[in-house]
C-alpha cells in the first residue's frame, strides 16, 4: 500500500524493529511487547485475555490521528495482542477491516479441529458441547483459557456494531464463521497473494522426489508424512525447522533434512520435485506452500481436512486423503510415485497454466485490497 502512495501506519505488538519498513516510509507504532508464549505464565494469561495498556495506546493513536479517510486493517493479533484492540477500534468500527487468516475470530482453539483425534469440529463455538470438548492441543485448562479469551473477543468485537468487513481467505471459511455468529454479508473473499517458486514449469513428470516445506511440529503431521514416504519408498526432502526435526532426522537417515531455506533456495531445490505434500492434523484455511508449489507446476498432496483439498482434487492439481485412515497417506504417495508420465505432466501443466489458481498474484491482491478499502469508506458515508 505504501508503494501505491497510501500513508501507512503499522501498530505493532512488539518493539517494531524493521528497518525496511522505516526505509519505505511506513510509520511504526510499537507497544514493546513480546509473544505470549515468551512471557511469564501469569503475565501471558492476563495480558492475553485483555491488555489494557495496548488498548489505551491504540485508542490514543486513533484520537490523535483519525480522519474520515483512514481505514484500520487488523491482521494477525492472537499471538501477541489481545481482544482489547477491538475495544479501541469500536469508535471507528465502520472503517475497520478484520482479516481472518485463520479461525481465531470464531473458534477457541483457532482451527475448528479436535486435536486429540485430528478430526474436524463443527460444534457451535462457546456452546455447551464446545465448552466440554477437550479439543485443545495442549490441555483442557488451556482450552478453558481460550474460551475466556473468545468470550472477551465477543464483547470487544461486538457484532451489533457496524464493523466494515471481515476478509476471509477461502470461500469455505464462511459457514464456519457463521457458526460463531458472524454475518455472511459482512465477509469478503480475499484470496492470499502468492509468488510461485519458479517462473517456468517444473517438469514434475521427470522427477521422483517428494518435498515437504514448513514447520516440523506435531500438528503439521510431519512424522506421519516421513513414515509414509519411507514406507512408499519415495525419496523425501524436508525443508524447515521445528521441535521434531532432530528426532526425525535421527530415526530416518535416508530422508534429507535441509533446515530453513530462502524462497530462492527452495526454488532451486524443488526443480527436482515430483510433488509437494502437506499432512497437517488440523484443517487449514490456506496453505501458502501448496499454492506456491502448484503455480510452479508441481502436483500436491494434502489432507482432505484442508480447505484447499476439494479445489486441488476438482481442478486436477493433485490428491487429497484422510490422514486419519491407516495407510491412506502411504497409498496416496505411492499413487503419485507410480502415476503415468502423461498424468503427472497433465497435472503439472494445468497447475502452471494458472487458469484456476488457488491464490492470486501480489498485484491482483493489492488491487482487491484497495477496492475493499474503497468500499468500506463509501459504505460508511451513507
Amino acid at each position: 500500500m505504501r508503494d501505491r502512495g497510501h500513508r501507512v501506519t503499522l501498530f505493532a505488538g512488539d518493539e517494531g524493529s524493521n528497518p525496511s519498513l522505516i526505509a519505505a516510509g511506513v510509520e511504526v507504532v510499537a507497544t514493546g511487547g513480546t509473544r505470549l508464549l515468551h512471557q511469564p505464565k501469569v503475565q501471558a494469561v492476563t495480558r492475553g485475555l485483555y491488555n489494557t495498556a495496548t488498548r489505551n495506546a491504540l485508542a490514543a493513536w486513533i484520537a490523535a490521528n483519525d480522519s474520515p479517510e483512514t481505514v484500520y486493517h487488523v491482521h494477525g493479533w492472537g499471538q501477541i495482542l489481545s481482544p482489547s484492540i477491538f475495544a479501541a477500534l469500536q469508535p471507528v468500527a465502520p472503517r475497520t477491516v478484520t482479516h481472518a487468516h485463520d479461525f481465531c475470530l470464531a473458534c477457541p482453539n483457532g482451527v475448528f479441529t479436535h486435536y486429540k483425534t485430528a478430526s474436524p469440529c463443527r460444534l457451535r463455538p462457546l456452546s455447551m458441547a464446545c465448552l466440554t470438548s477437550n479439543c485443545d492441543k495442549r490441555s483442557y485448562p488451556h482450552k478453558l483459557w481460550r474460551v475466556a479469551r473468545t468470550a472477551a473477543l465477543r464483547r470487544s468485537f461486538d457484532q451489533s456494531l457496524n464493523w466494515g468487513a471481515i476478509a476471509i481467505i477461502h470461500p469455505d471459511m464462511a459457514p464456519m464463521m457463521e457458526l460463531a455468529g458472524y454475518a455472511r454479508d459482512r465477509m469478503m473473499l480475499l484470496r492470499n497473494p502468492v509468488t510461485p517458486y519458479s517462473d517456468t514449469r517444473i517438469p514434475a513428470e521427470d522427477n521422483n522426489r517428494l518435498f515437504y516445506i514448513g514447520r516440523i511440529e506435531p500438528d503439521k503431521g510431519v512424522r506421519d508424512l516421513v513414515a509414509a514416504a519411507v514406507q512408499a519408498e519415495m525419496p523425501l526432502t524436508v525443508i524447515g525447522e521445528g521441535s521434531e526435526r532432530a528426532a526425525l532426522s535421527a530415526a530416518y537417515p535416508d530422508v534429507t533434512f535441509t533446515g530453513w531455506k530462502s524462497h530462492e533456495e527452495i526454488a532451486h531445490l524443488v526443480q527436482g520435485a515430483r510433488g509437494v505434500a502437506m499432512a497437517s492434523r488440523h484443517g487449514e484455511p490456506f496453505a501458502l506452500v501448496v499454492a506456491e508449489a502448484s503455480q510452479s507446476g508441481l502436483p500436491v498432496i494434502l489432507s482432505d481436512s484442508a480447505l484447499l483439498a476439494s479445489e486441488v482434487v476438482a481442478k486436477g492439481l493433485g490428491y487429497a486423503c484422510d490422514i486419519r485412515v491407516p495407510g491412506a497417506l502411504r497409498q496416496t504417495i505411492a499413487r503419485l510415485r507410480d502415476a503415468p508420465t502423461d498424468e503427472v505432466r497433465a497435472m503439472s501443466t494445468r497447475a502452471f497454466a494458472r487458469t484456476a489458481p488457488l491464490a492470486q498474484a501480489p498485484n491482483g491482491w493489492a488491487d482487491e485490497l484497495e477496492a475493499l478499502y474503497h468500499r468500506v469508506l463509501q459504505t460508511q458515508r451513507f
